[in-house]
């Protein structure tokens, strides 16, 4: 009674005056309750017998922190020296080669991009903040619902409710933030990367890569660093709330407070769920709708347009959905990646006893894991910039490249005297029965993560890189049109799933066999350690496509164009390699995750019968009917995504064809080549410019509207089925999504490469050479294939003309240029393949270029691949990620149905 006492007056004694039993009994009963409920809690509370241990984290998070957002500030004033305006000064006065004629072009694109990212993203961010508030309700709500132990206490836990959903918002409103950061660092930098390519030479490689790069690195330092401090300063907040002191001890509920603070990065994971969906159909959108209406359909007379033809209407909205998709988007998507791979970390540790045991800063691990990677990707980023800086276009797939291998060996190094530091000598992990977990085998899981992701980066480049084999046995079924190039890609991709998975597979094994599910937490954060620098080189290659856009709208010289292409080239490459690392460290963390769930819904069952101690039984028809299930969500997602793509190219193509047929004079200066419009300006003649803003409504409105149905597809199937049919279902749910979700991306991303890779080696002009012109004669395809092999490229191409007495060799695109102004006709013919050239070596060949039918099959593989590479393929990571961390949060209130069995009693829990 004396505690009860205690306990119901915050500590104070209670003074009880002389009054009738039936006056003490209601005081009384309360007090016993009280009593009962400090001795509940009481089981779950933990001494801090390590106080410093607080002190050593806060000092080396909150350090690395400080230098990764100052580092980010850094590049960010670097980026800012370079002027729009040529002669304004900055780093742009000296050594310009061209004309400032089309600066005011030049500034009037940027604007219109930025006026147009910054509208979208609103609109979308809108949505956002309506969801945030609404389904805060929710969580606050169900997970106050906490009644599993069947005490006869109250069913309703605020604190735990309120707690989590404040999590949530701060997760999400983080997500918004870092998405928004990244974006507008990218539409300030695409210009200055233009304007930094008109320098001449070395110096023009070096201004034009260093600018995208550093912009780039803005958005990697600035996402790492404020989201671990900030959840670092939330996990702070926490401890505070659950501290207790008792008898001059400090206790702490480890537990609740890494529960409630798994909100955090639901709340990341879904923004990122809308951030991917919605500009992702938005990025696509416009680019599915601006290759069909200038590469496919065309002007009218034969004439195609160019990528970022500035009389092409689609074209805006295809650079602001590069902002709003690939950036924005991205952002999101790996911040939401951090965020639940670092709670489930943590929670999952929280259930170690030694780890608890041994205080704050072993149980803040993680966050150390990210605070190293901060510092290392910051030293090494100096090697691409200042130390090996580019200085033509062989180094800038190197220098990328080397940034990915250096921080990976820089994390190991520096990896092991931080994990020894951090956690205890010896841990004892549920699931690991043969031994006791040292920090050393901690320090394994890690680089088994970081090291295996590099291996699927660098499998995934081998897949989607015109560089090798695969992608250019894709580019050449062109030769009998865009069915057997369809073909080729999902044979590719399908294939490249095999090593990826049998890689992840060998990481799960390893890492649960060495450290239970926290060594697969581990993992999952290994693939995640060197963030900065992938985040860089991602953010990197939009910027690059943009400056090249810019550059082509705006008319610069074509020297200028060559650079940014070639920025460009390097960065679809790398990025092949980010979205290996991306969907191999999303397996891990939806497998981490898992594990959270499970441990998070045992703690509420008897320890003999928890899912934790007994496993889940596959045979369970709950369970088995459950994981069938699961394994078909990614489809019908991906199938709603699809086809929000295609309605709204769709619309795009009609927008534009609308455009071409109604508005006088567009379609005629859209004809027009480079060289013709210079002509007609000199002259005095005005070019009709399209309307813009008319197809970045499209996108916009399309975006908005069907990213709705997807999102709540993920967010909705969790809940549904663990309220209806329990946790075991749960289980199931979530061990076939993630399976399925795996197969699913890896193909659908590396298909989408592999197209995308193959029309840039068609428009390279790499095929020439291969496709023989059948005129009746019998061709030897042995024989034809190693001629080929010998003569091939624009160079087998080369065409004699007579210039006065003489002749001469010029490259075939000049001499088809000169055609298509002297007989347009046979220009047709050549391009339809109606018509032979012939090669150095006397074969004759169809040519196989730029706006040739072999290229236009490349193309419509292209854009069946858009939204398979960057809608459905990047929004499959955050499908399996979004319905585990909602499975980890709301695995109490599942619980406090029928003890887990779900309304409808399914279970044998």
């Amino acid at each position: 009674l004396d505690s009860a006492r205690e306990a119901s007056q915050g500590g104070r004694p209670i003074r009880v005056e002389m009054v009738s039993q039936k006056a003490l009994a209601v005081p009384l009963l309360l007090c016993l309750l009280a009593g009962h409920a400090l001795a509940e809690s009481n089981a779950t509370l933990v001494e801090d017998k390590n106080p410093e241990a607080k002190t050593k984290a806060d000092a080396f998070i909150y350090t690395c922190g400080i230098i990764g957002a100052g580092f980010a500030c850094f590049l960010f004033f670097l980026v800012s020296r370079i002027s729009l305006r040529s002669g304004e000064g900055g780093d742009t006065e000296s050594l310009l080669s061209s004309s400032r004629a089309s600066d005011d072009e030049l500034e009037a694109i940027y604007e219109t991009i930025r006026a147009g990212a910054r509208a979208f993203l609103w609109a979308e961010y809108q949505i956002c903040f309506l969801f945030i508030a609404v389904f805060a309700v929710i969580i606050f709500t169900l997970v106050s619902h906490t009644n599993a132990d069947g005490s006869g206490g109250s069913p309703w836990d605020f604190d735990a409710g309120g707690l989590t959903a404040a999590s949530f918002v701060v997760g999400g409103l983080t997500s918004i933030l870092s998405g928004f950061i990244g974006m507008m660092v990218a539409v300030y930098a695409n210009a200055r990367t233009a304007v930094s390519a008109k320098k001449e030479g070395e110096a023009g490689w070096m201004a034009a890569f260093n600018a995208a790069f550093r912009a780039g690195g803005v958005m990697g330092f600035s996402l790492c660093a404020i989201s671990m401090v900030v959840l670092y300063v939330l996990a702070v907040l926490y401890k505070s709330h659950f501290s207790v002191e008792m008898g001059g001890k400090t206790f702490v509920n480890y537990k609740m407070l890494f529960e409630c603070l798994a909100g955090y990065g639901l709340g990341g994971s879904s923004i990122a769920m809308f951030g991917r969906v919605g500009g992702g159909i938005f990025t696509k959108a416009a680019d599915v709708g601006a290759d069909l209406s200038g590469k496919v359909i065309g002007v009218g007379d034969g004439k195609k347009l160019d990528e970022d033809s500035p009389f092409n209407p689609a074209c805006i909205a295809d650079n602001v959905g590069d902002n709003v998709g690939d950036v924005a988007g991205m952002g999101s998507d790996l911040f939401g990646s951090f965020g639940e791979a670092s709670c489930a970390a943590m929670l999952i540790g929280a259930s170690c006893v030694d780890i608890e045991k041994e205080g704050w800063l072993a149980l803040t691990y993680p966050l150390l894991i990210a605070s190293v990677g901060i510092v290392a990707c910051l030293a090494c980023s100096f090697v691409a910039t200042d130390i090996q800086p580019v200085r033509c276009e062989a180094d800038i797939e190197k220098a990328l490249k080397i940034q990915l291998g250096l921080t990976s060996v820089v994390m190991t190094i520096a990896l092991y005297p931080v994990t020894e530091w951090a956690l205890p000598e010896k841990m004892s992990m549920a699931g690991v029965t043969d031994d006791v977990v040292t920090p050393f085998m901690c320090f394994l899981c890690v680089i088994s993560g970081l090291w295996g992701g590099c291996l699927i980066g660098f499998i995934t480049e081998y897949y989607t890189s015109h560089s090798y084999t695969p992608v250019r046995e894709v580019a050449r079924a062109t030769e009998t049109g865009a069915a057997t190039n369809i073909i080729y890609g999902l044979a590719l991709g399908y294939h490249s799933c095999i090593l990826p998975v049998i890689i992840i597979a060998v990481i799960i094994f390893l890492s649960l066999k060495t450290a239970g599910m926290y060594g697969v937490a581990l993992a999952a954060l290994g693939m995640l350690a060197n963030l900065s620098t992938c985040l860089t080189i991602d953010v990197y290659g939009p910027i690059s496509d943009n400056a090249g856009g810019i550059a082509e709208m705006a008319e610069l010289p074509g020297d200028v164009r060559d650079k940014t292409d070639a920025l460009d080239a390097a960065g679809n490459t790398t990025a092949a390699i980010g979205k290996g690392f991306a969907i191999g460290s999303a397996a891990l963390v939806s497998l981490a995750l898992f594990g959270a769930f499970i441990t998070r819904a045992s703690a509420s069952m008897r320890p003999d019968k928890s899912l934790a101690a007994a496993g889940v039984n596959l045979l369970s028809p709950i369970v088995f009917g459950s994981l069938v299930f699961g394994a078909m969500v990614p489809y019908w997602f991906s199938a709603l995504t699809m086809k929000s793509v295609g309605q709204a190219a769709n619309a795009m193509v009609k927008e534009v064809a609308r455009q071409w047929a109604e508005i006088p004079g567009l379609c005629d200066s859209a004809g027009l080549d480079f060289h013709e419009r210079q002509e007609a300006r000199a002259q005095g003649q005005t070019l009709v410019k399209p309307d813009y803003q008319a197809c970045i409504e499209i996108a916009t409105n399309a975006s908005l509207r069907e990213m709705i149905a997807p999102g709540m597809l993920v967010i909705c199937t969790p809940i549904l089925v663990g309220s209806f049919l329990g946790v075991q279902a749960v289980a199931g749910l979530l061990a076939g999504s993630v399976a399925s979700s795996v197969q699913l991306a890896i193909s659908m991303s590396n298909t989408g490469g592999a197209w995308d890779n193959a029309k840039k080696y068609t428009e390279k002009g790499e095929l020439n050479g291969w496709f023989p012109f059948r005129d009746g004669r019998p061709i030897n395809d042995y024989e034809w294939q190693d001629a080929a092999e010998r003569y091939n490229g624009d160079g087998c191409m080369k065409q004699k003309v007579r210039m006065g007495n003489s002749e001469r060799e010029v490259p075939v695109k000049q001499w088809l240029g000169d055609i298509e102004k002297t007989d347009q006709s046979r220009y047709v013919r050549i391009m339809m393949g109606d018509e032979p050239i012939v090669t150095v070596d006397g074969r004759k060949c169809l040519y196989a270029g730029k706006k040739s039918a072999a290229h236009a099959g490349a193309v419509v593989g292209d854009t069946v691949g858009d939204p398979l590479k960057d809608t459905s393929g990047p929004a499959l990571n955050i499908v399996m990620k979004l319905m585990a961390i909602i499975s980890v949060v709301f695995a109490n209130f599942f619980m406090s149905i029928n003890n887990g069995n779900g309304i409808f009693n399914c279970g044998t829990v």
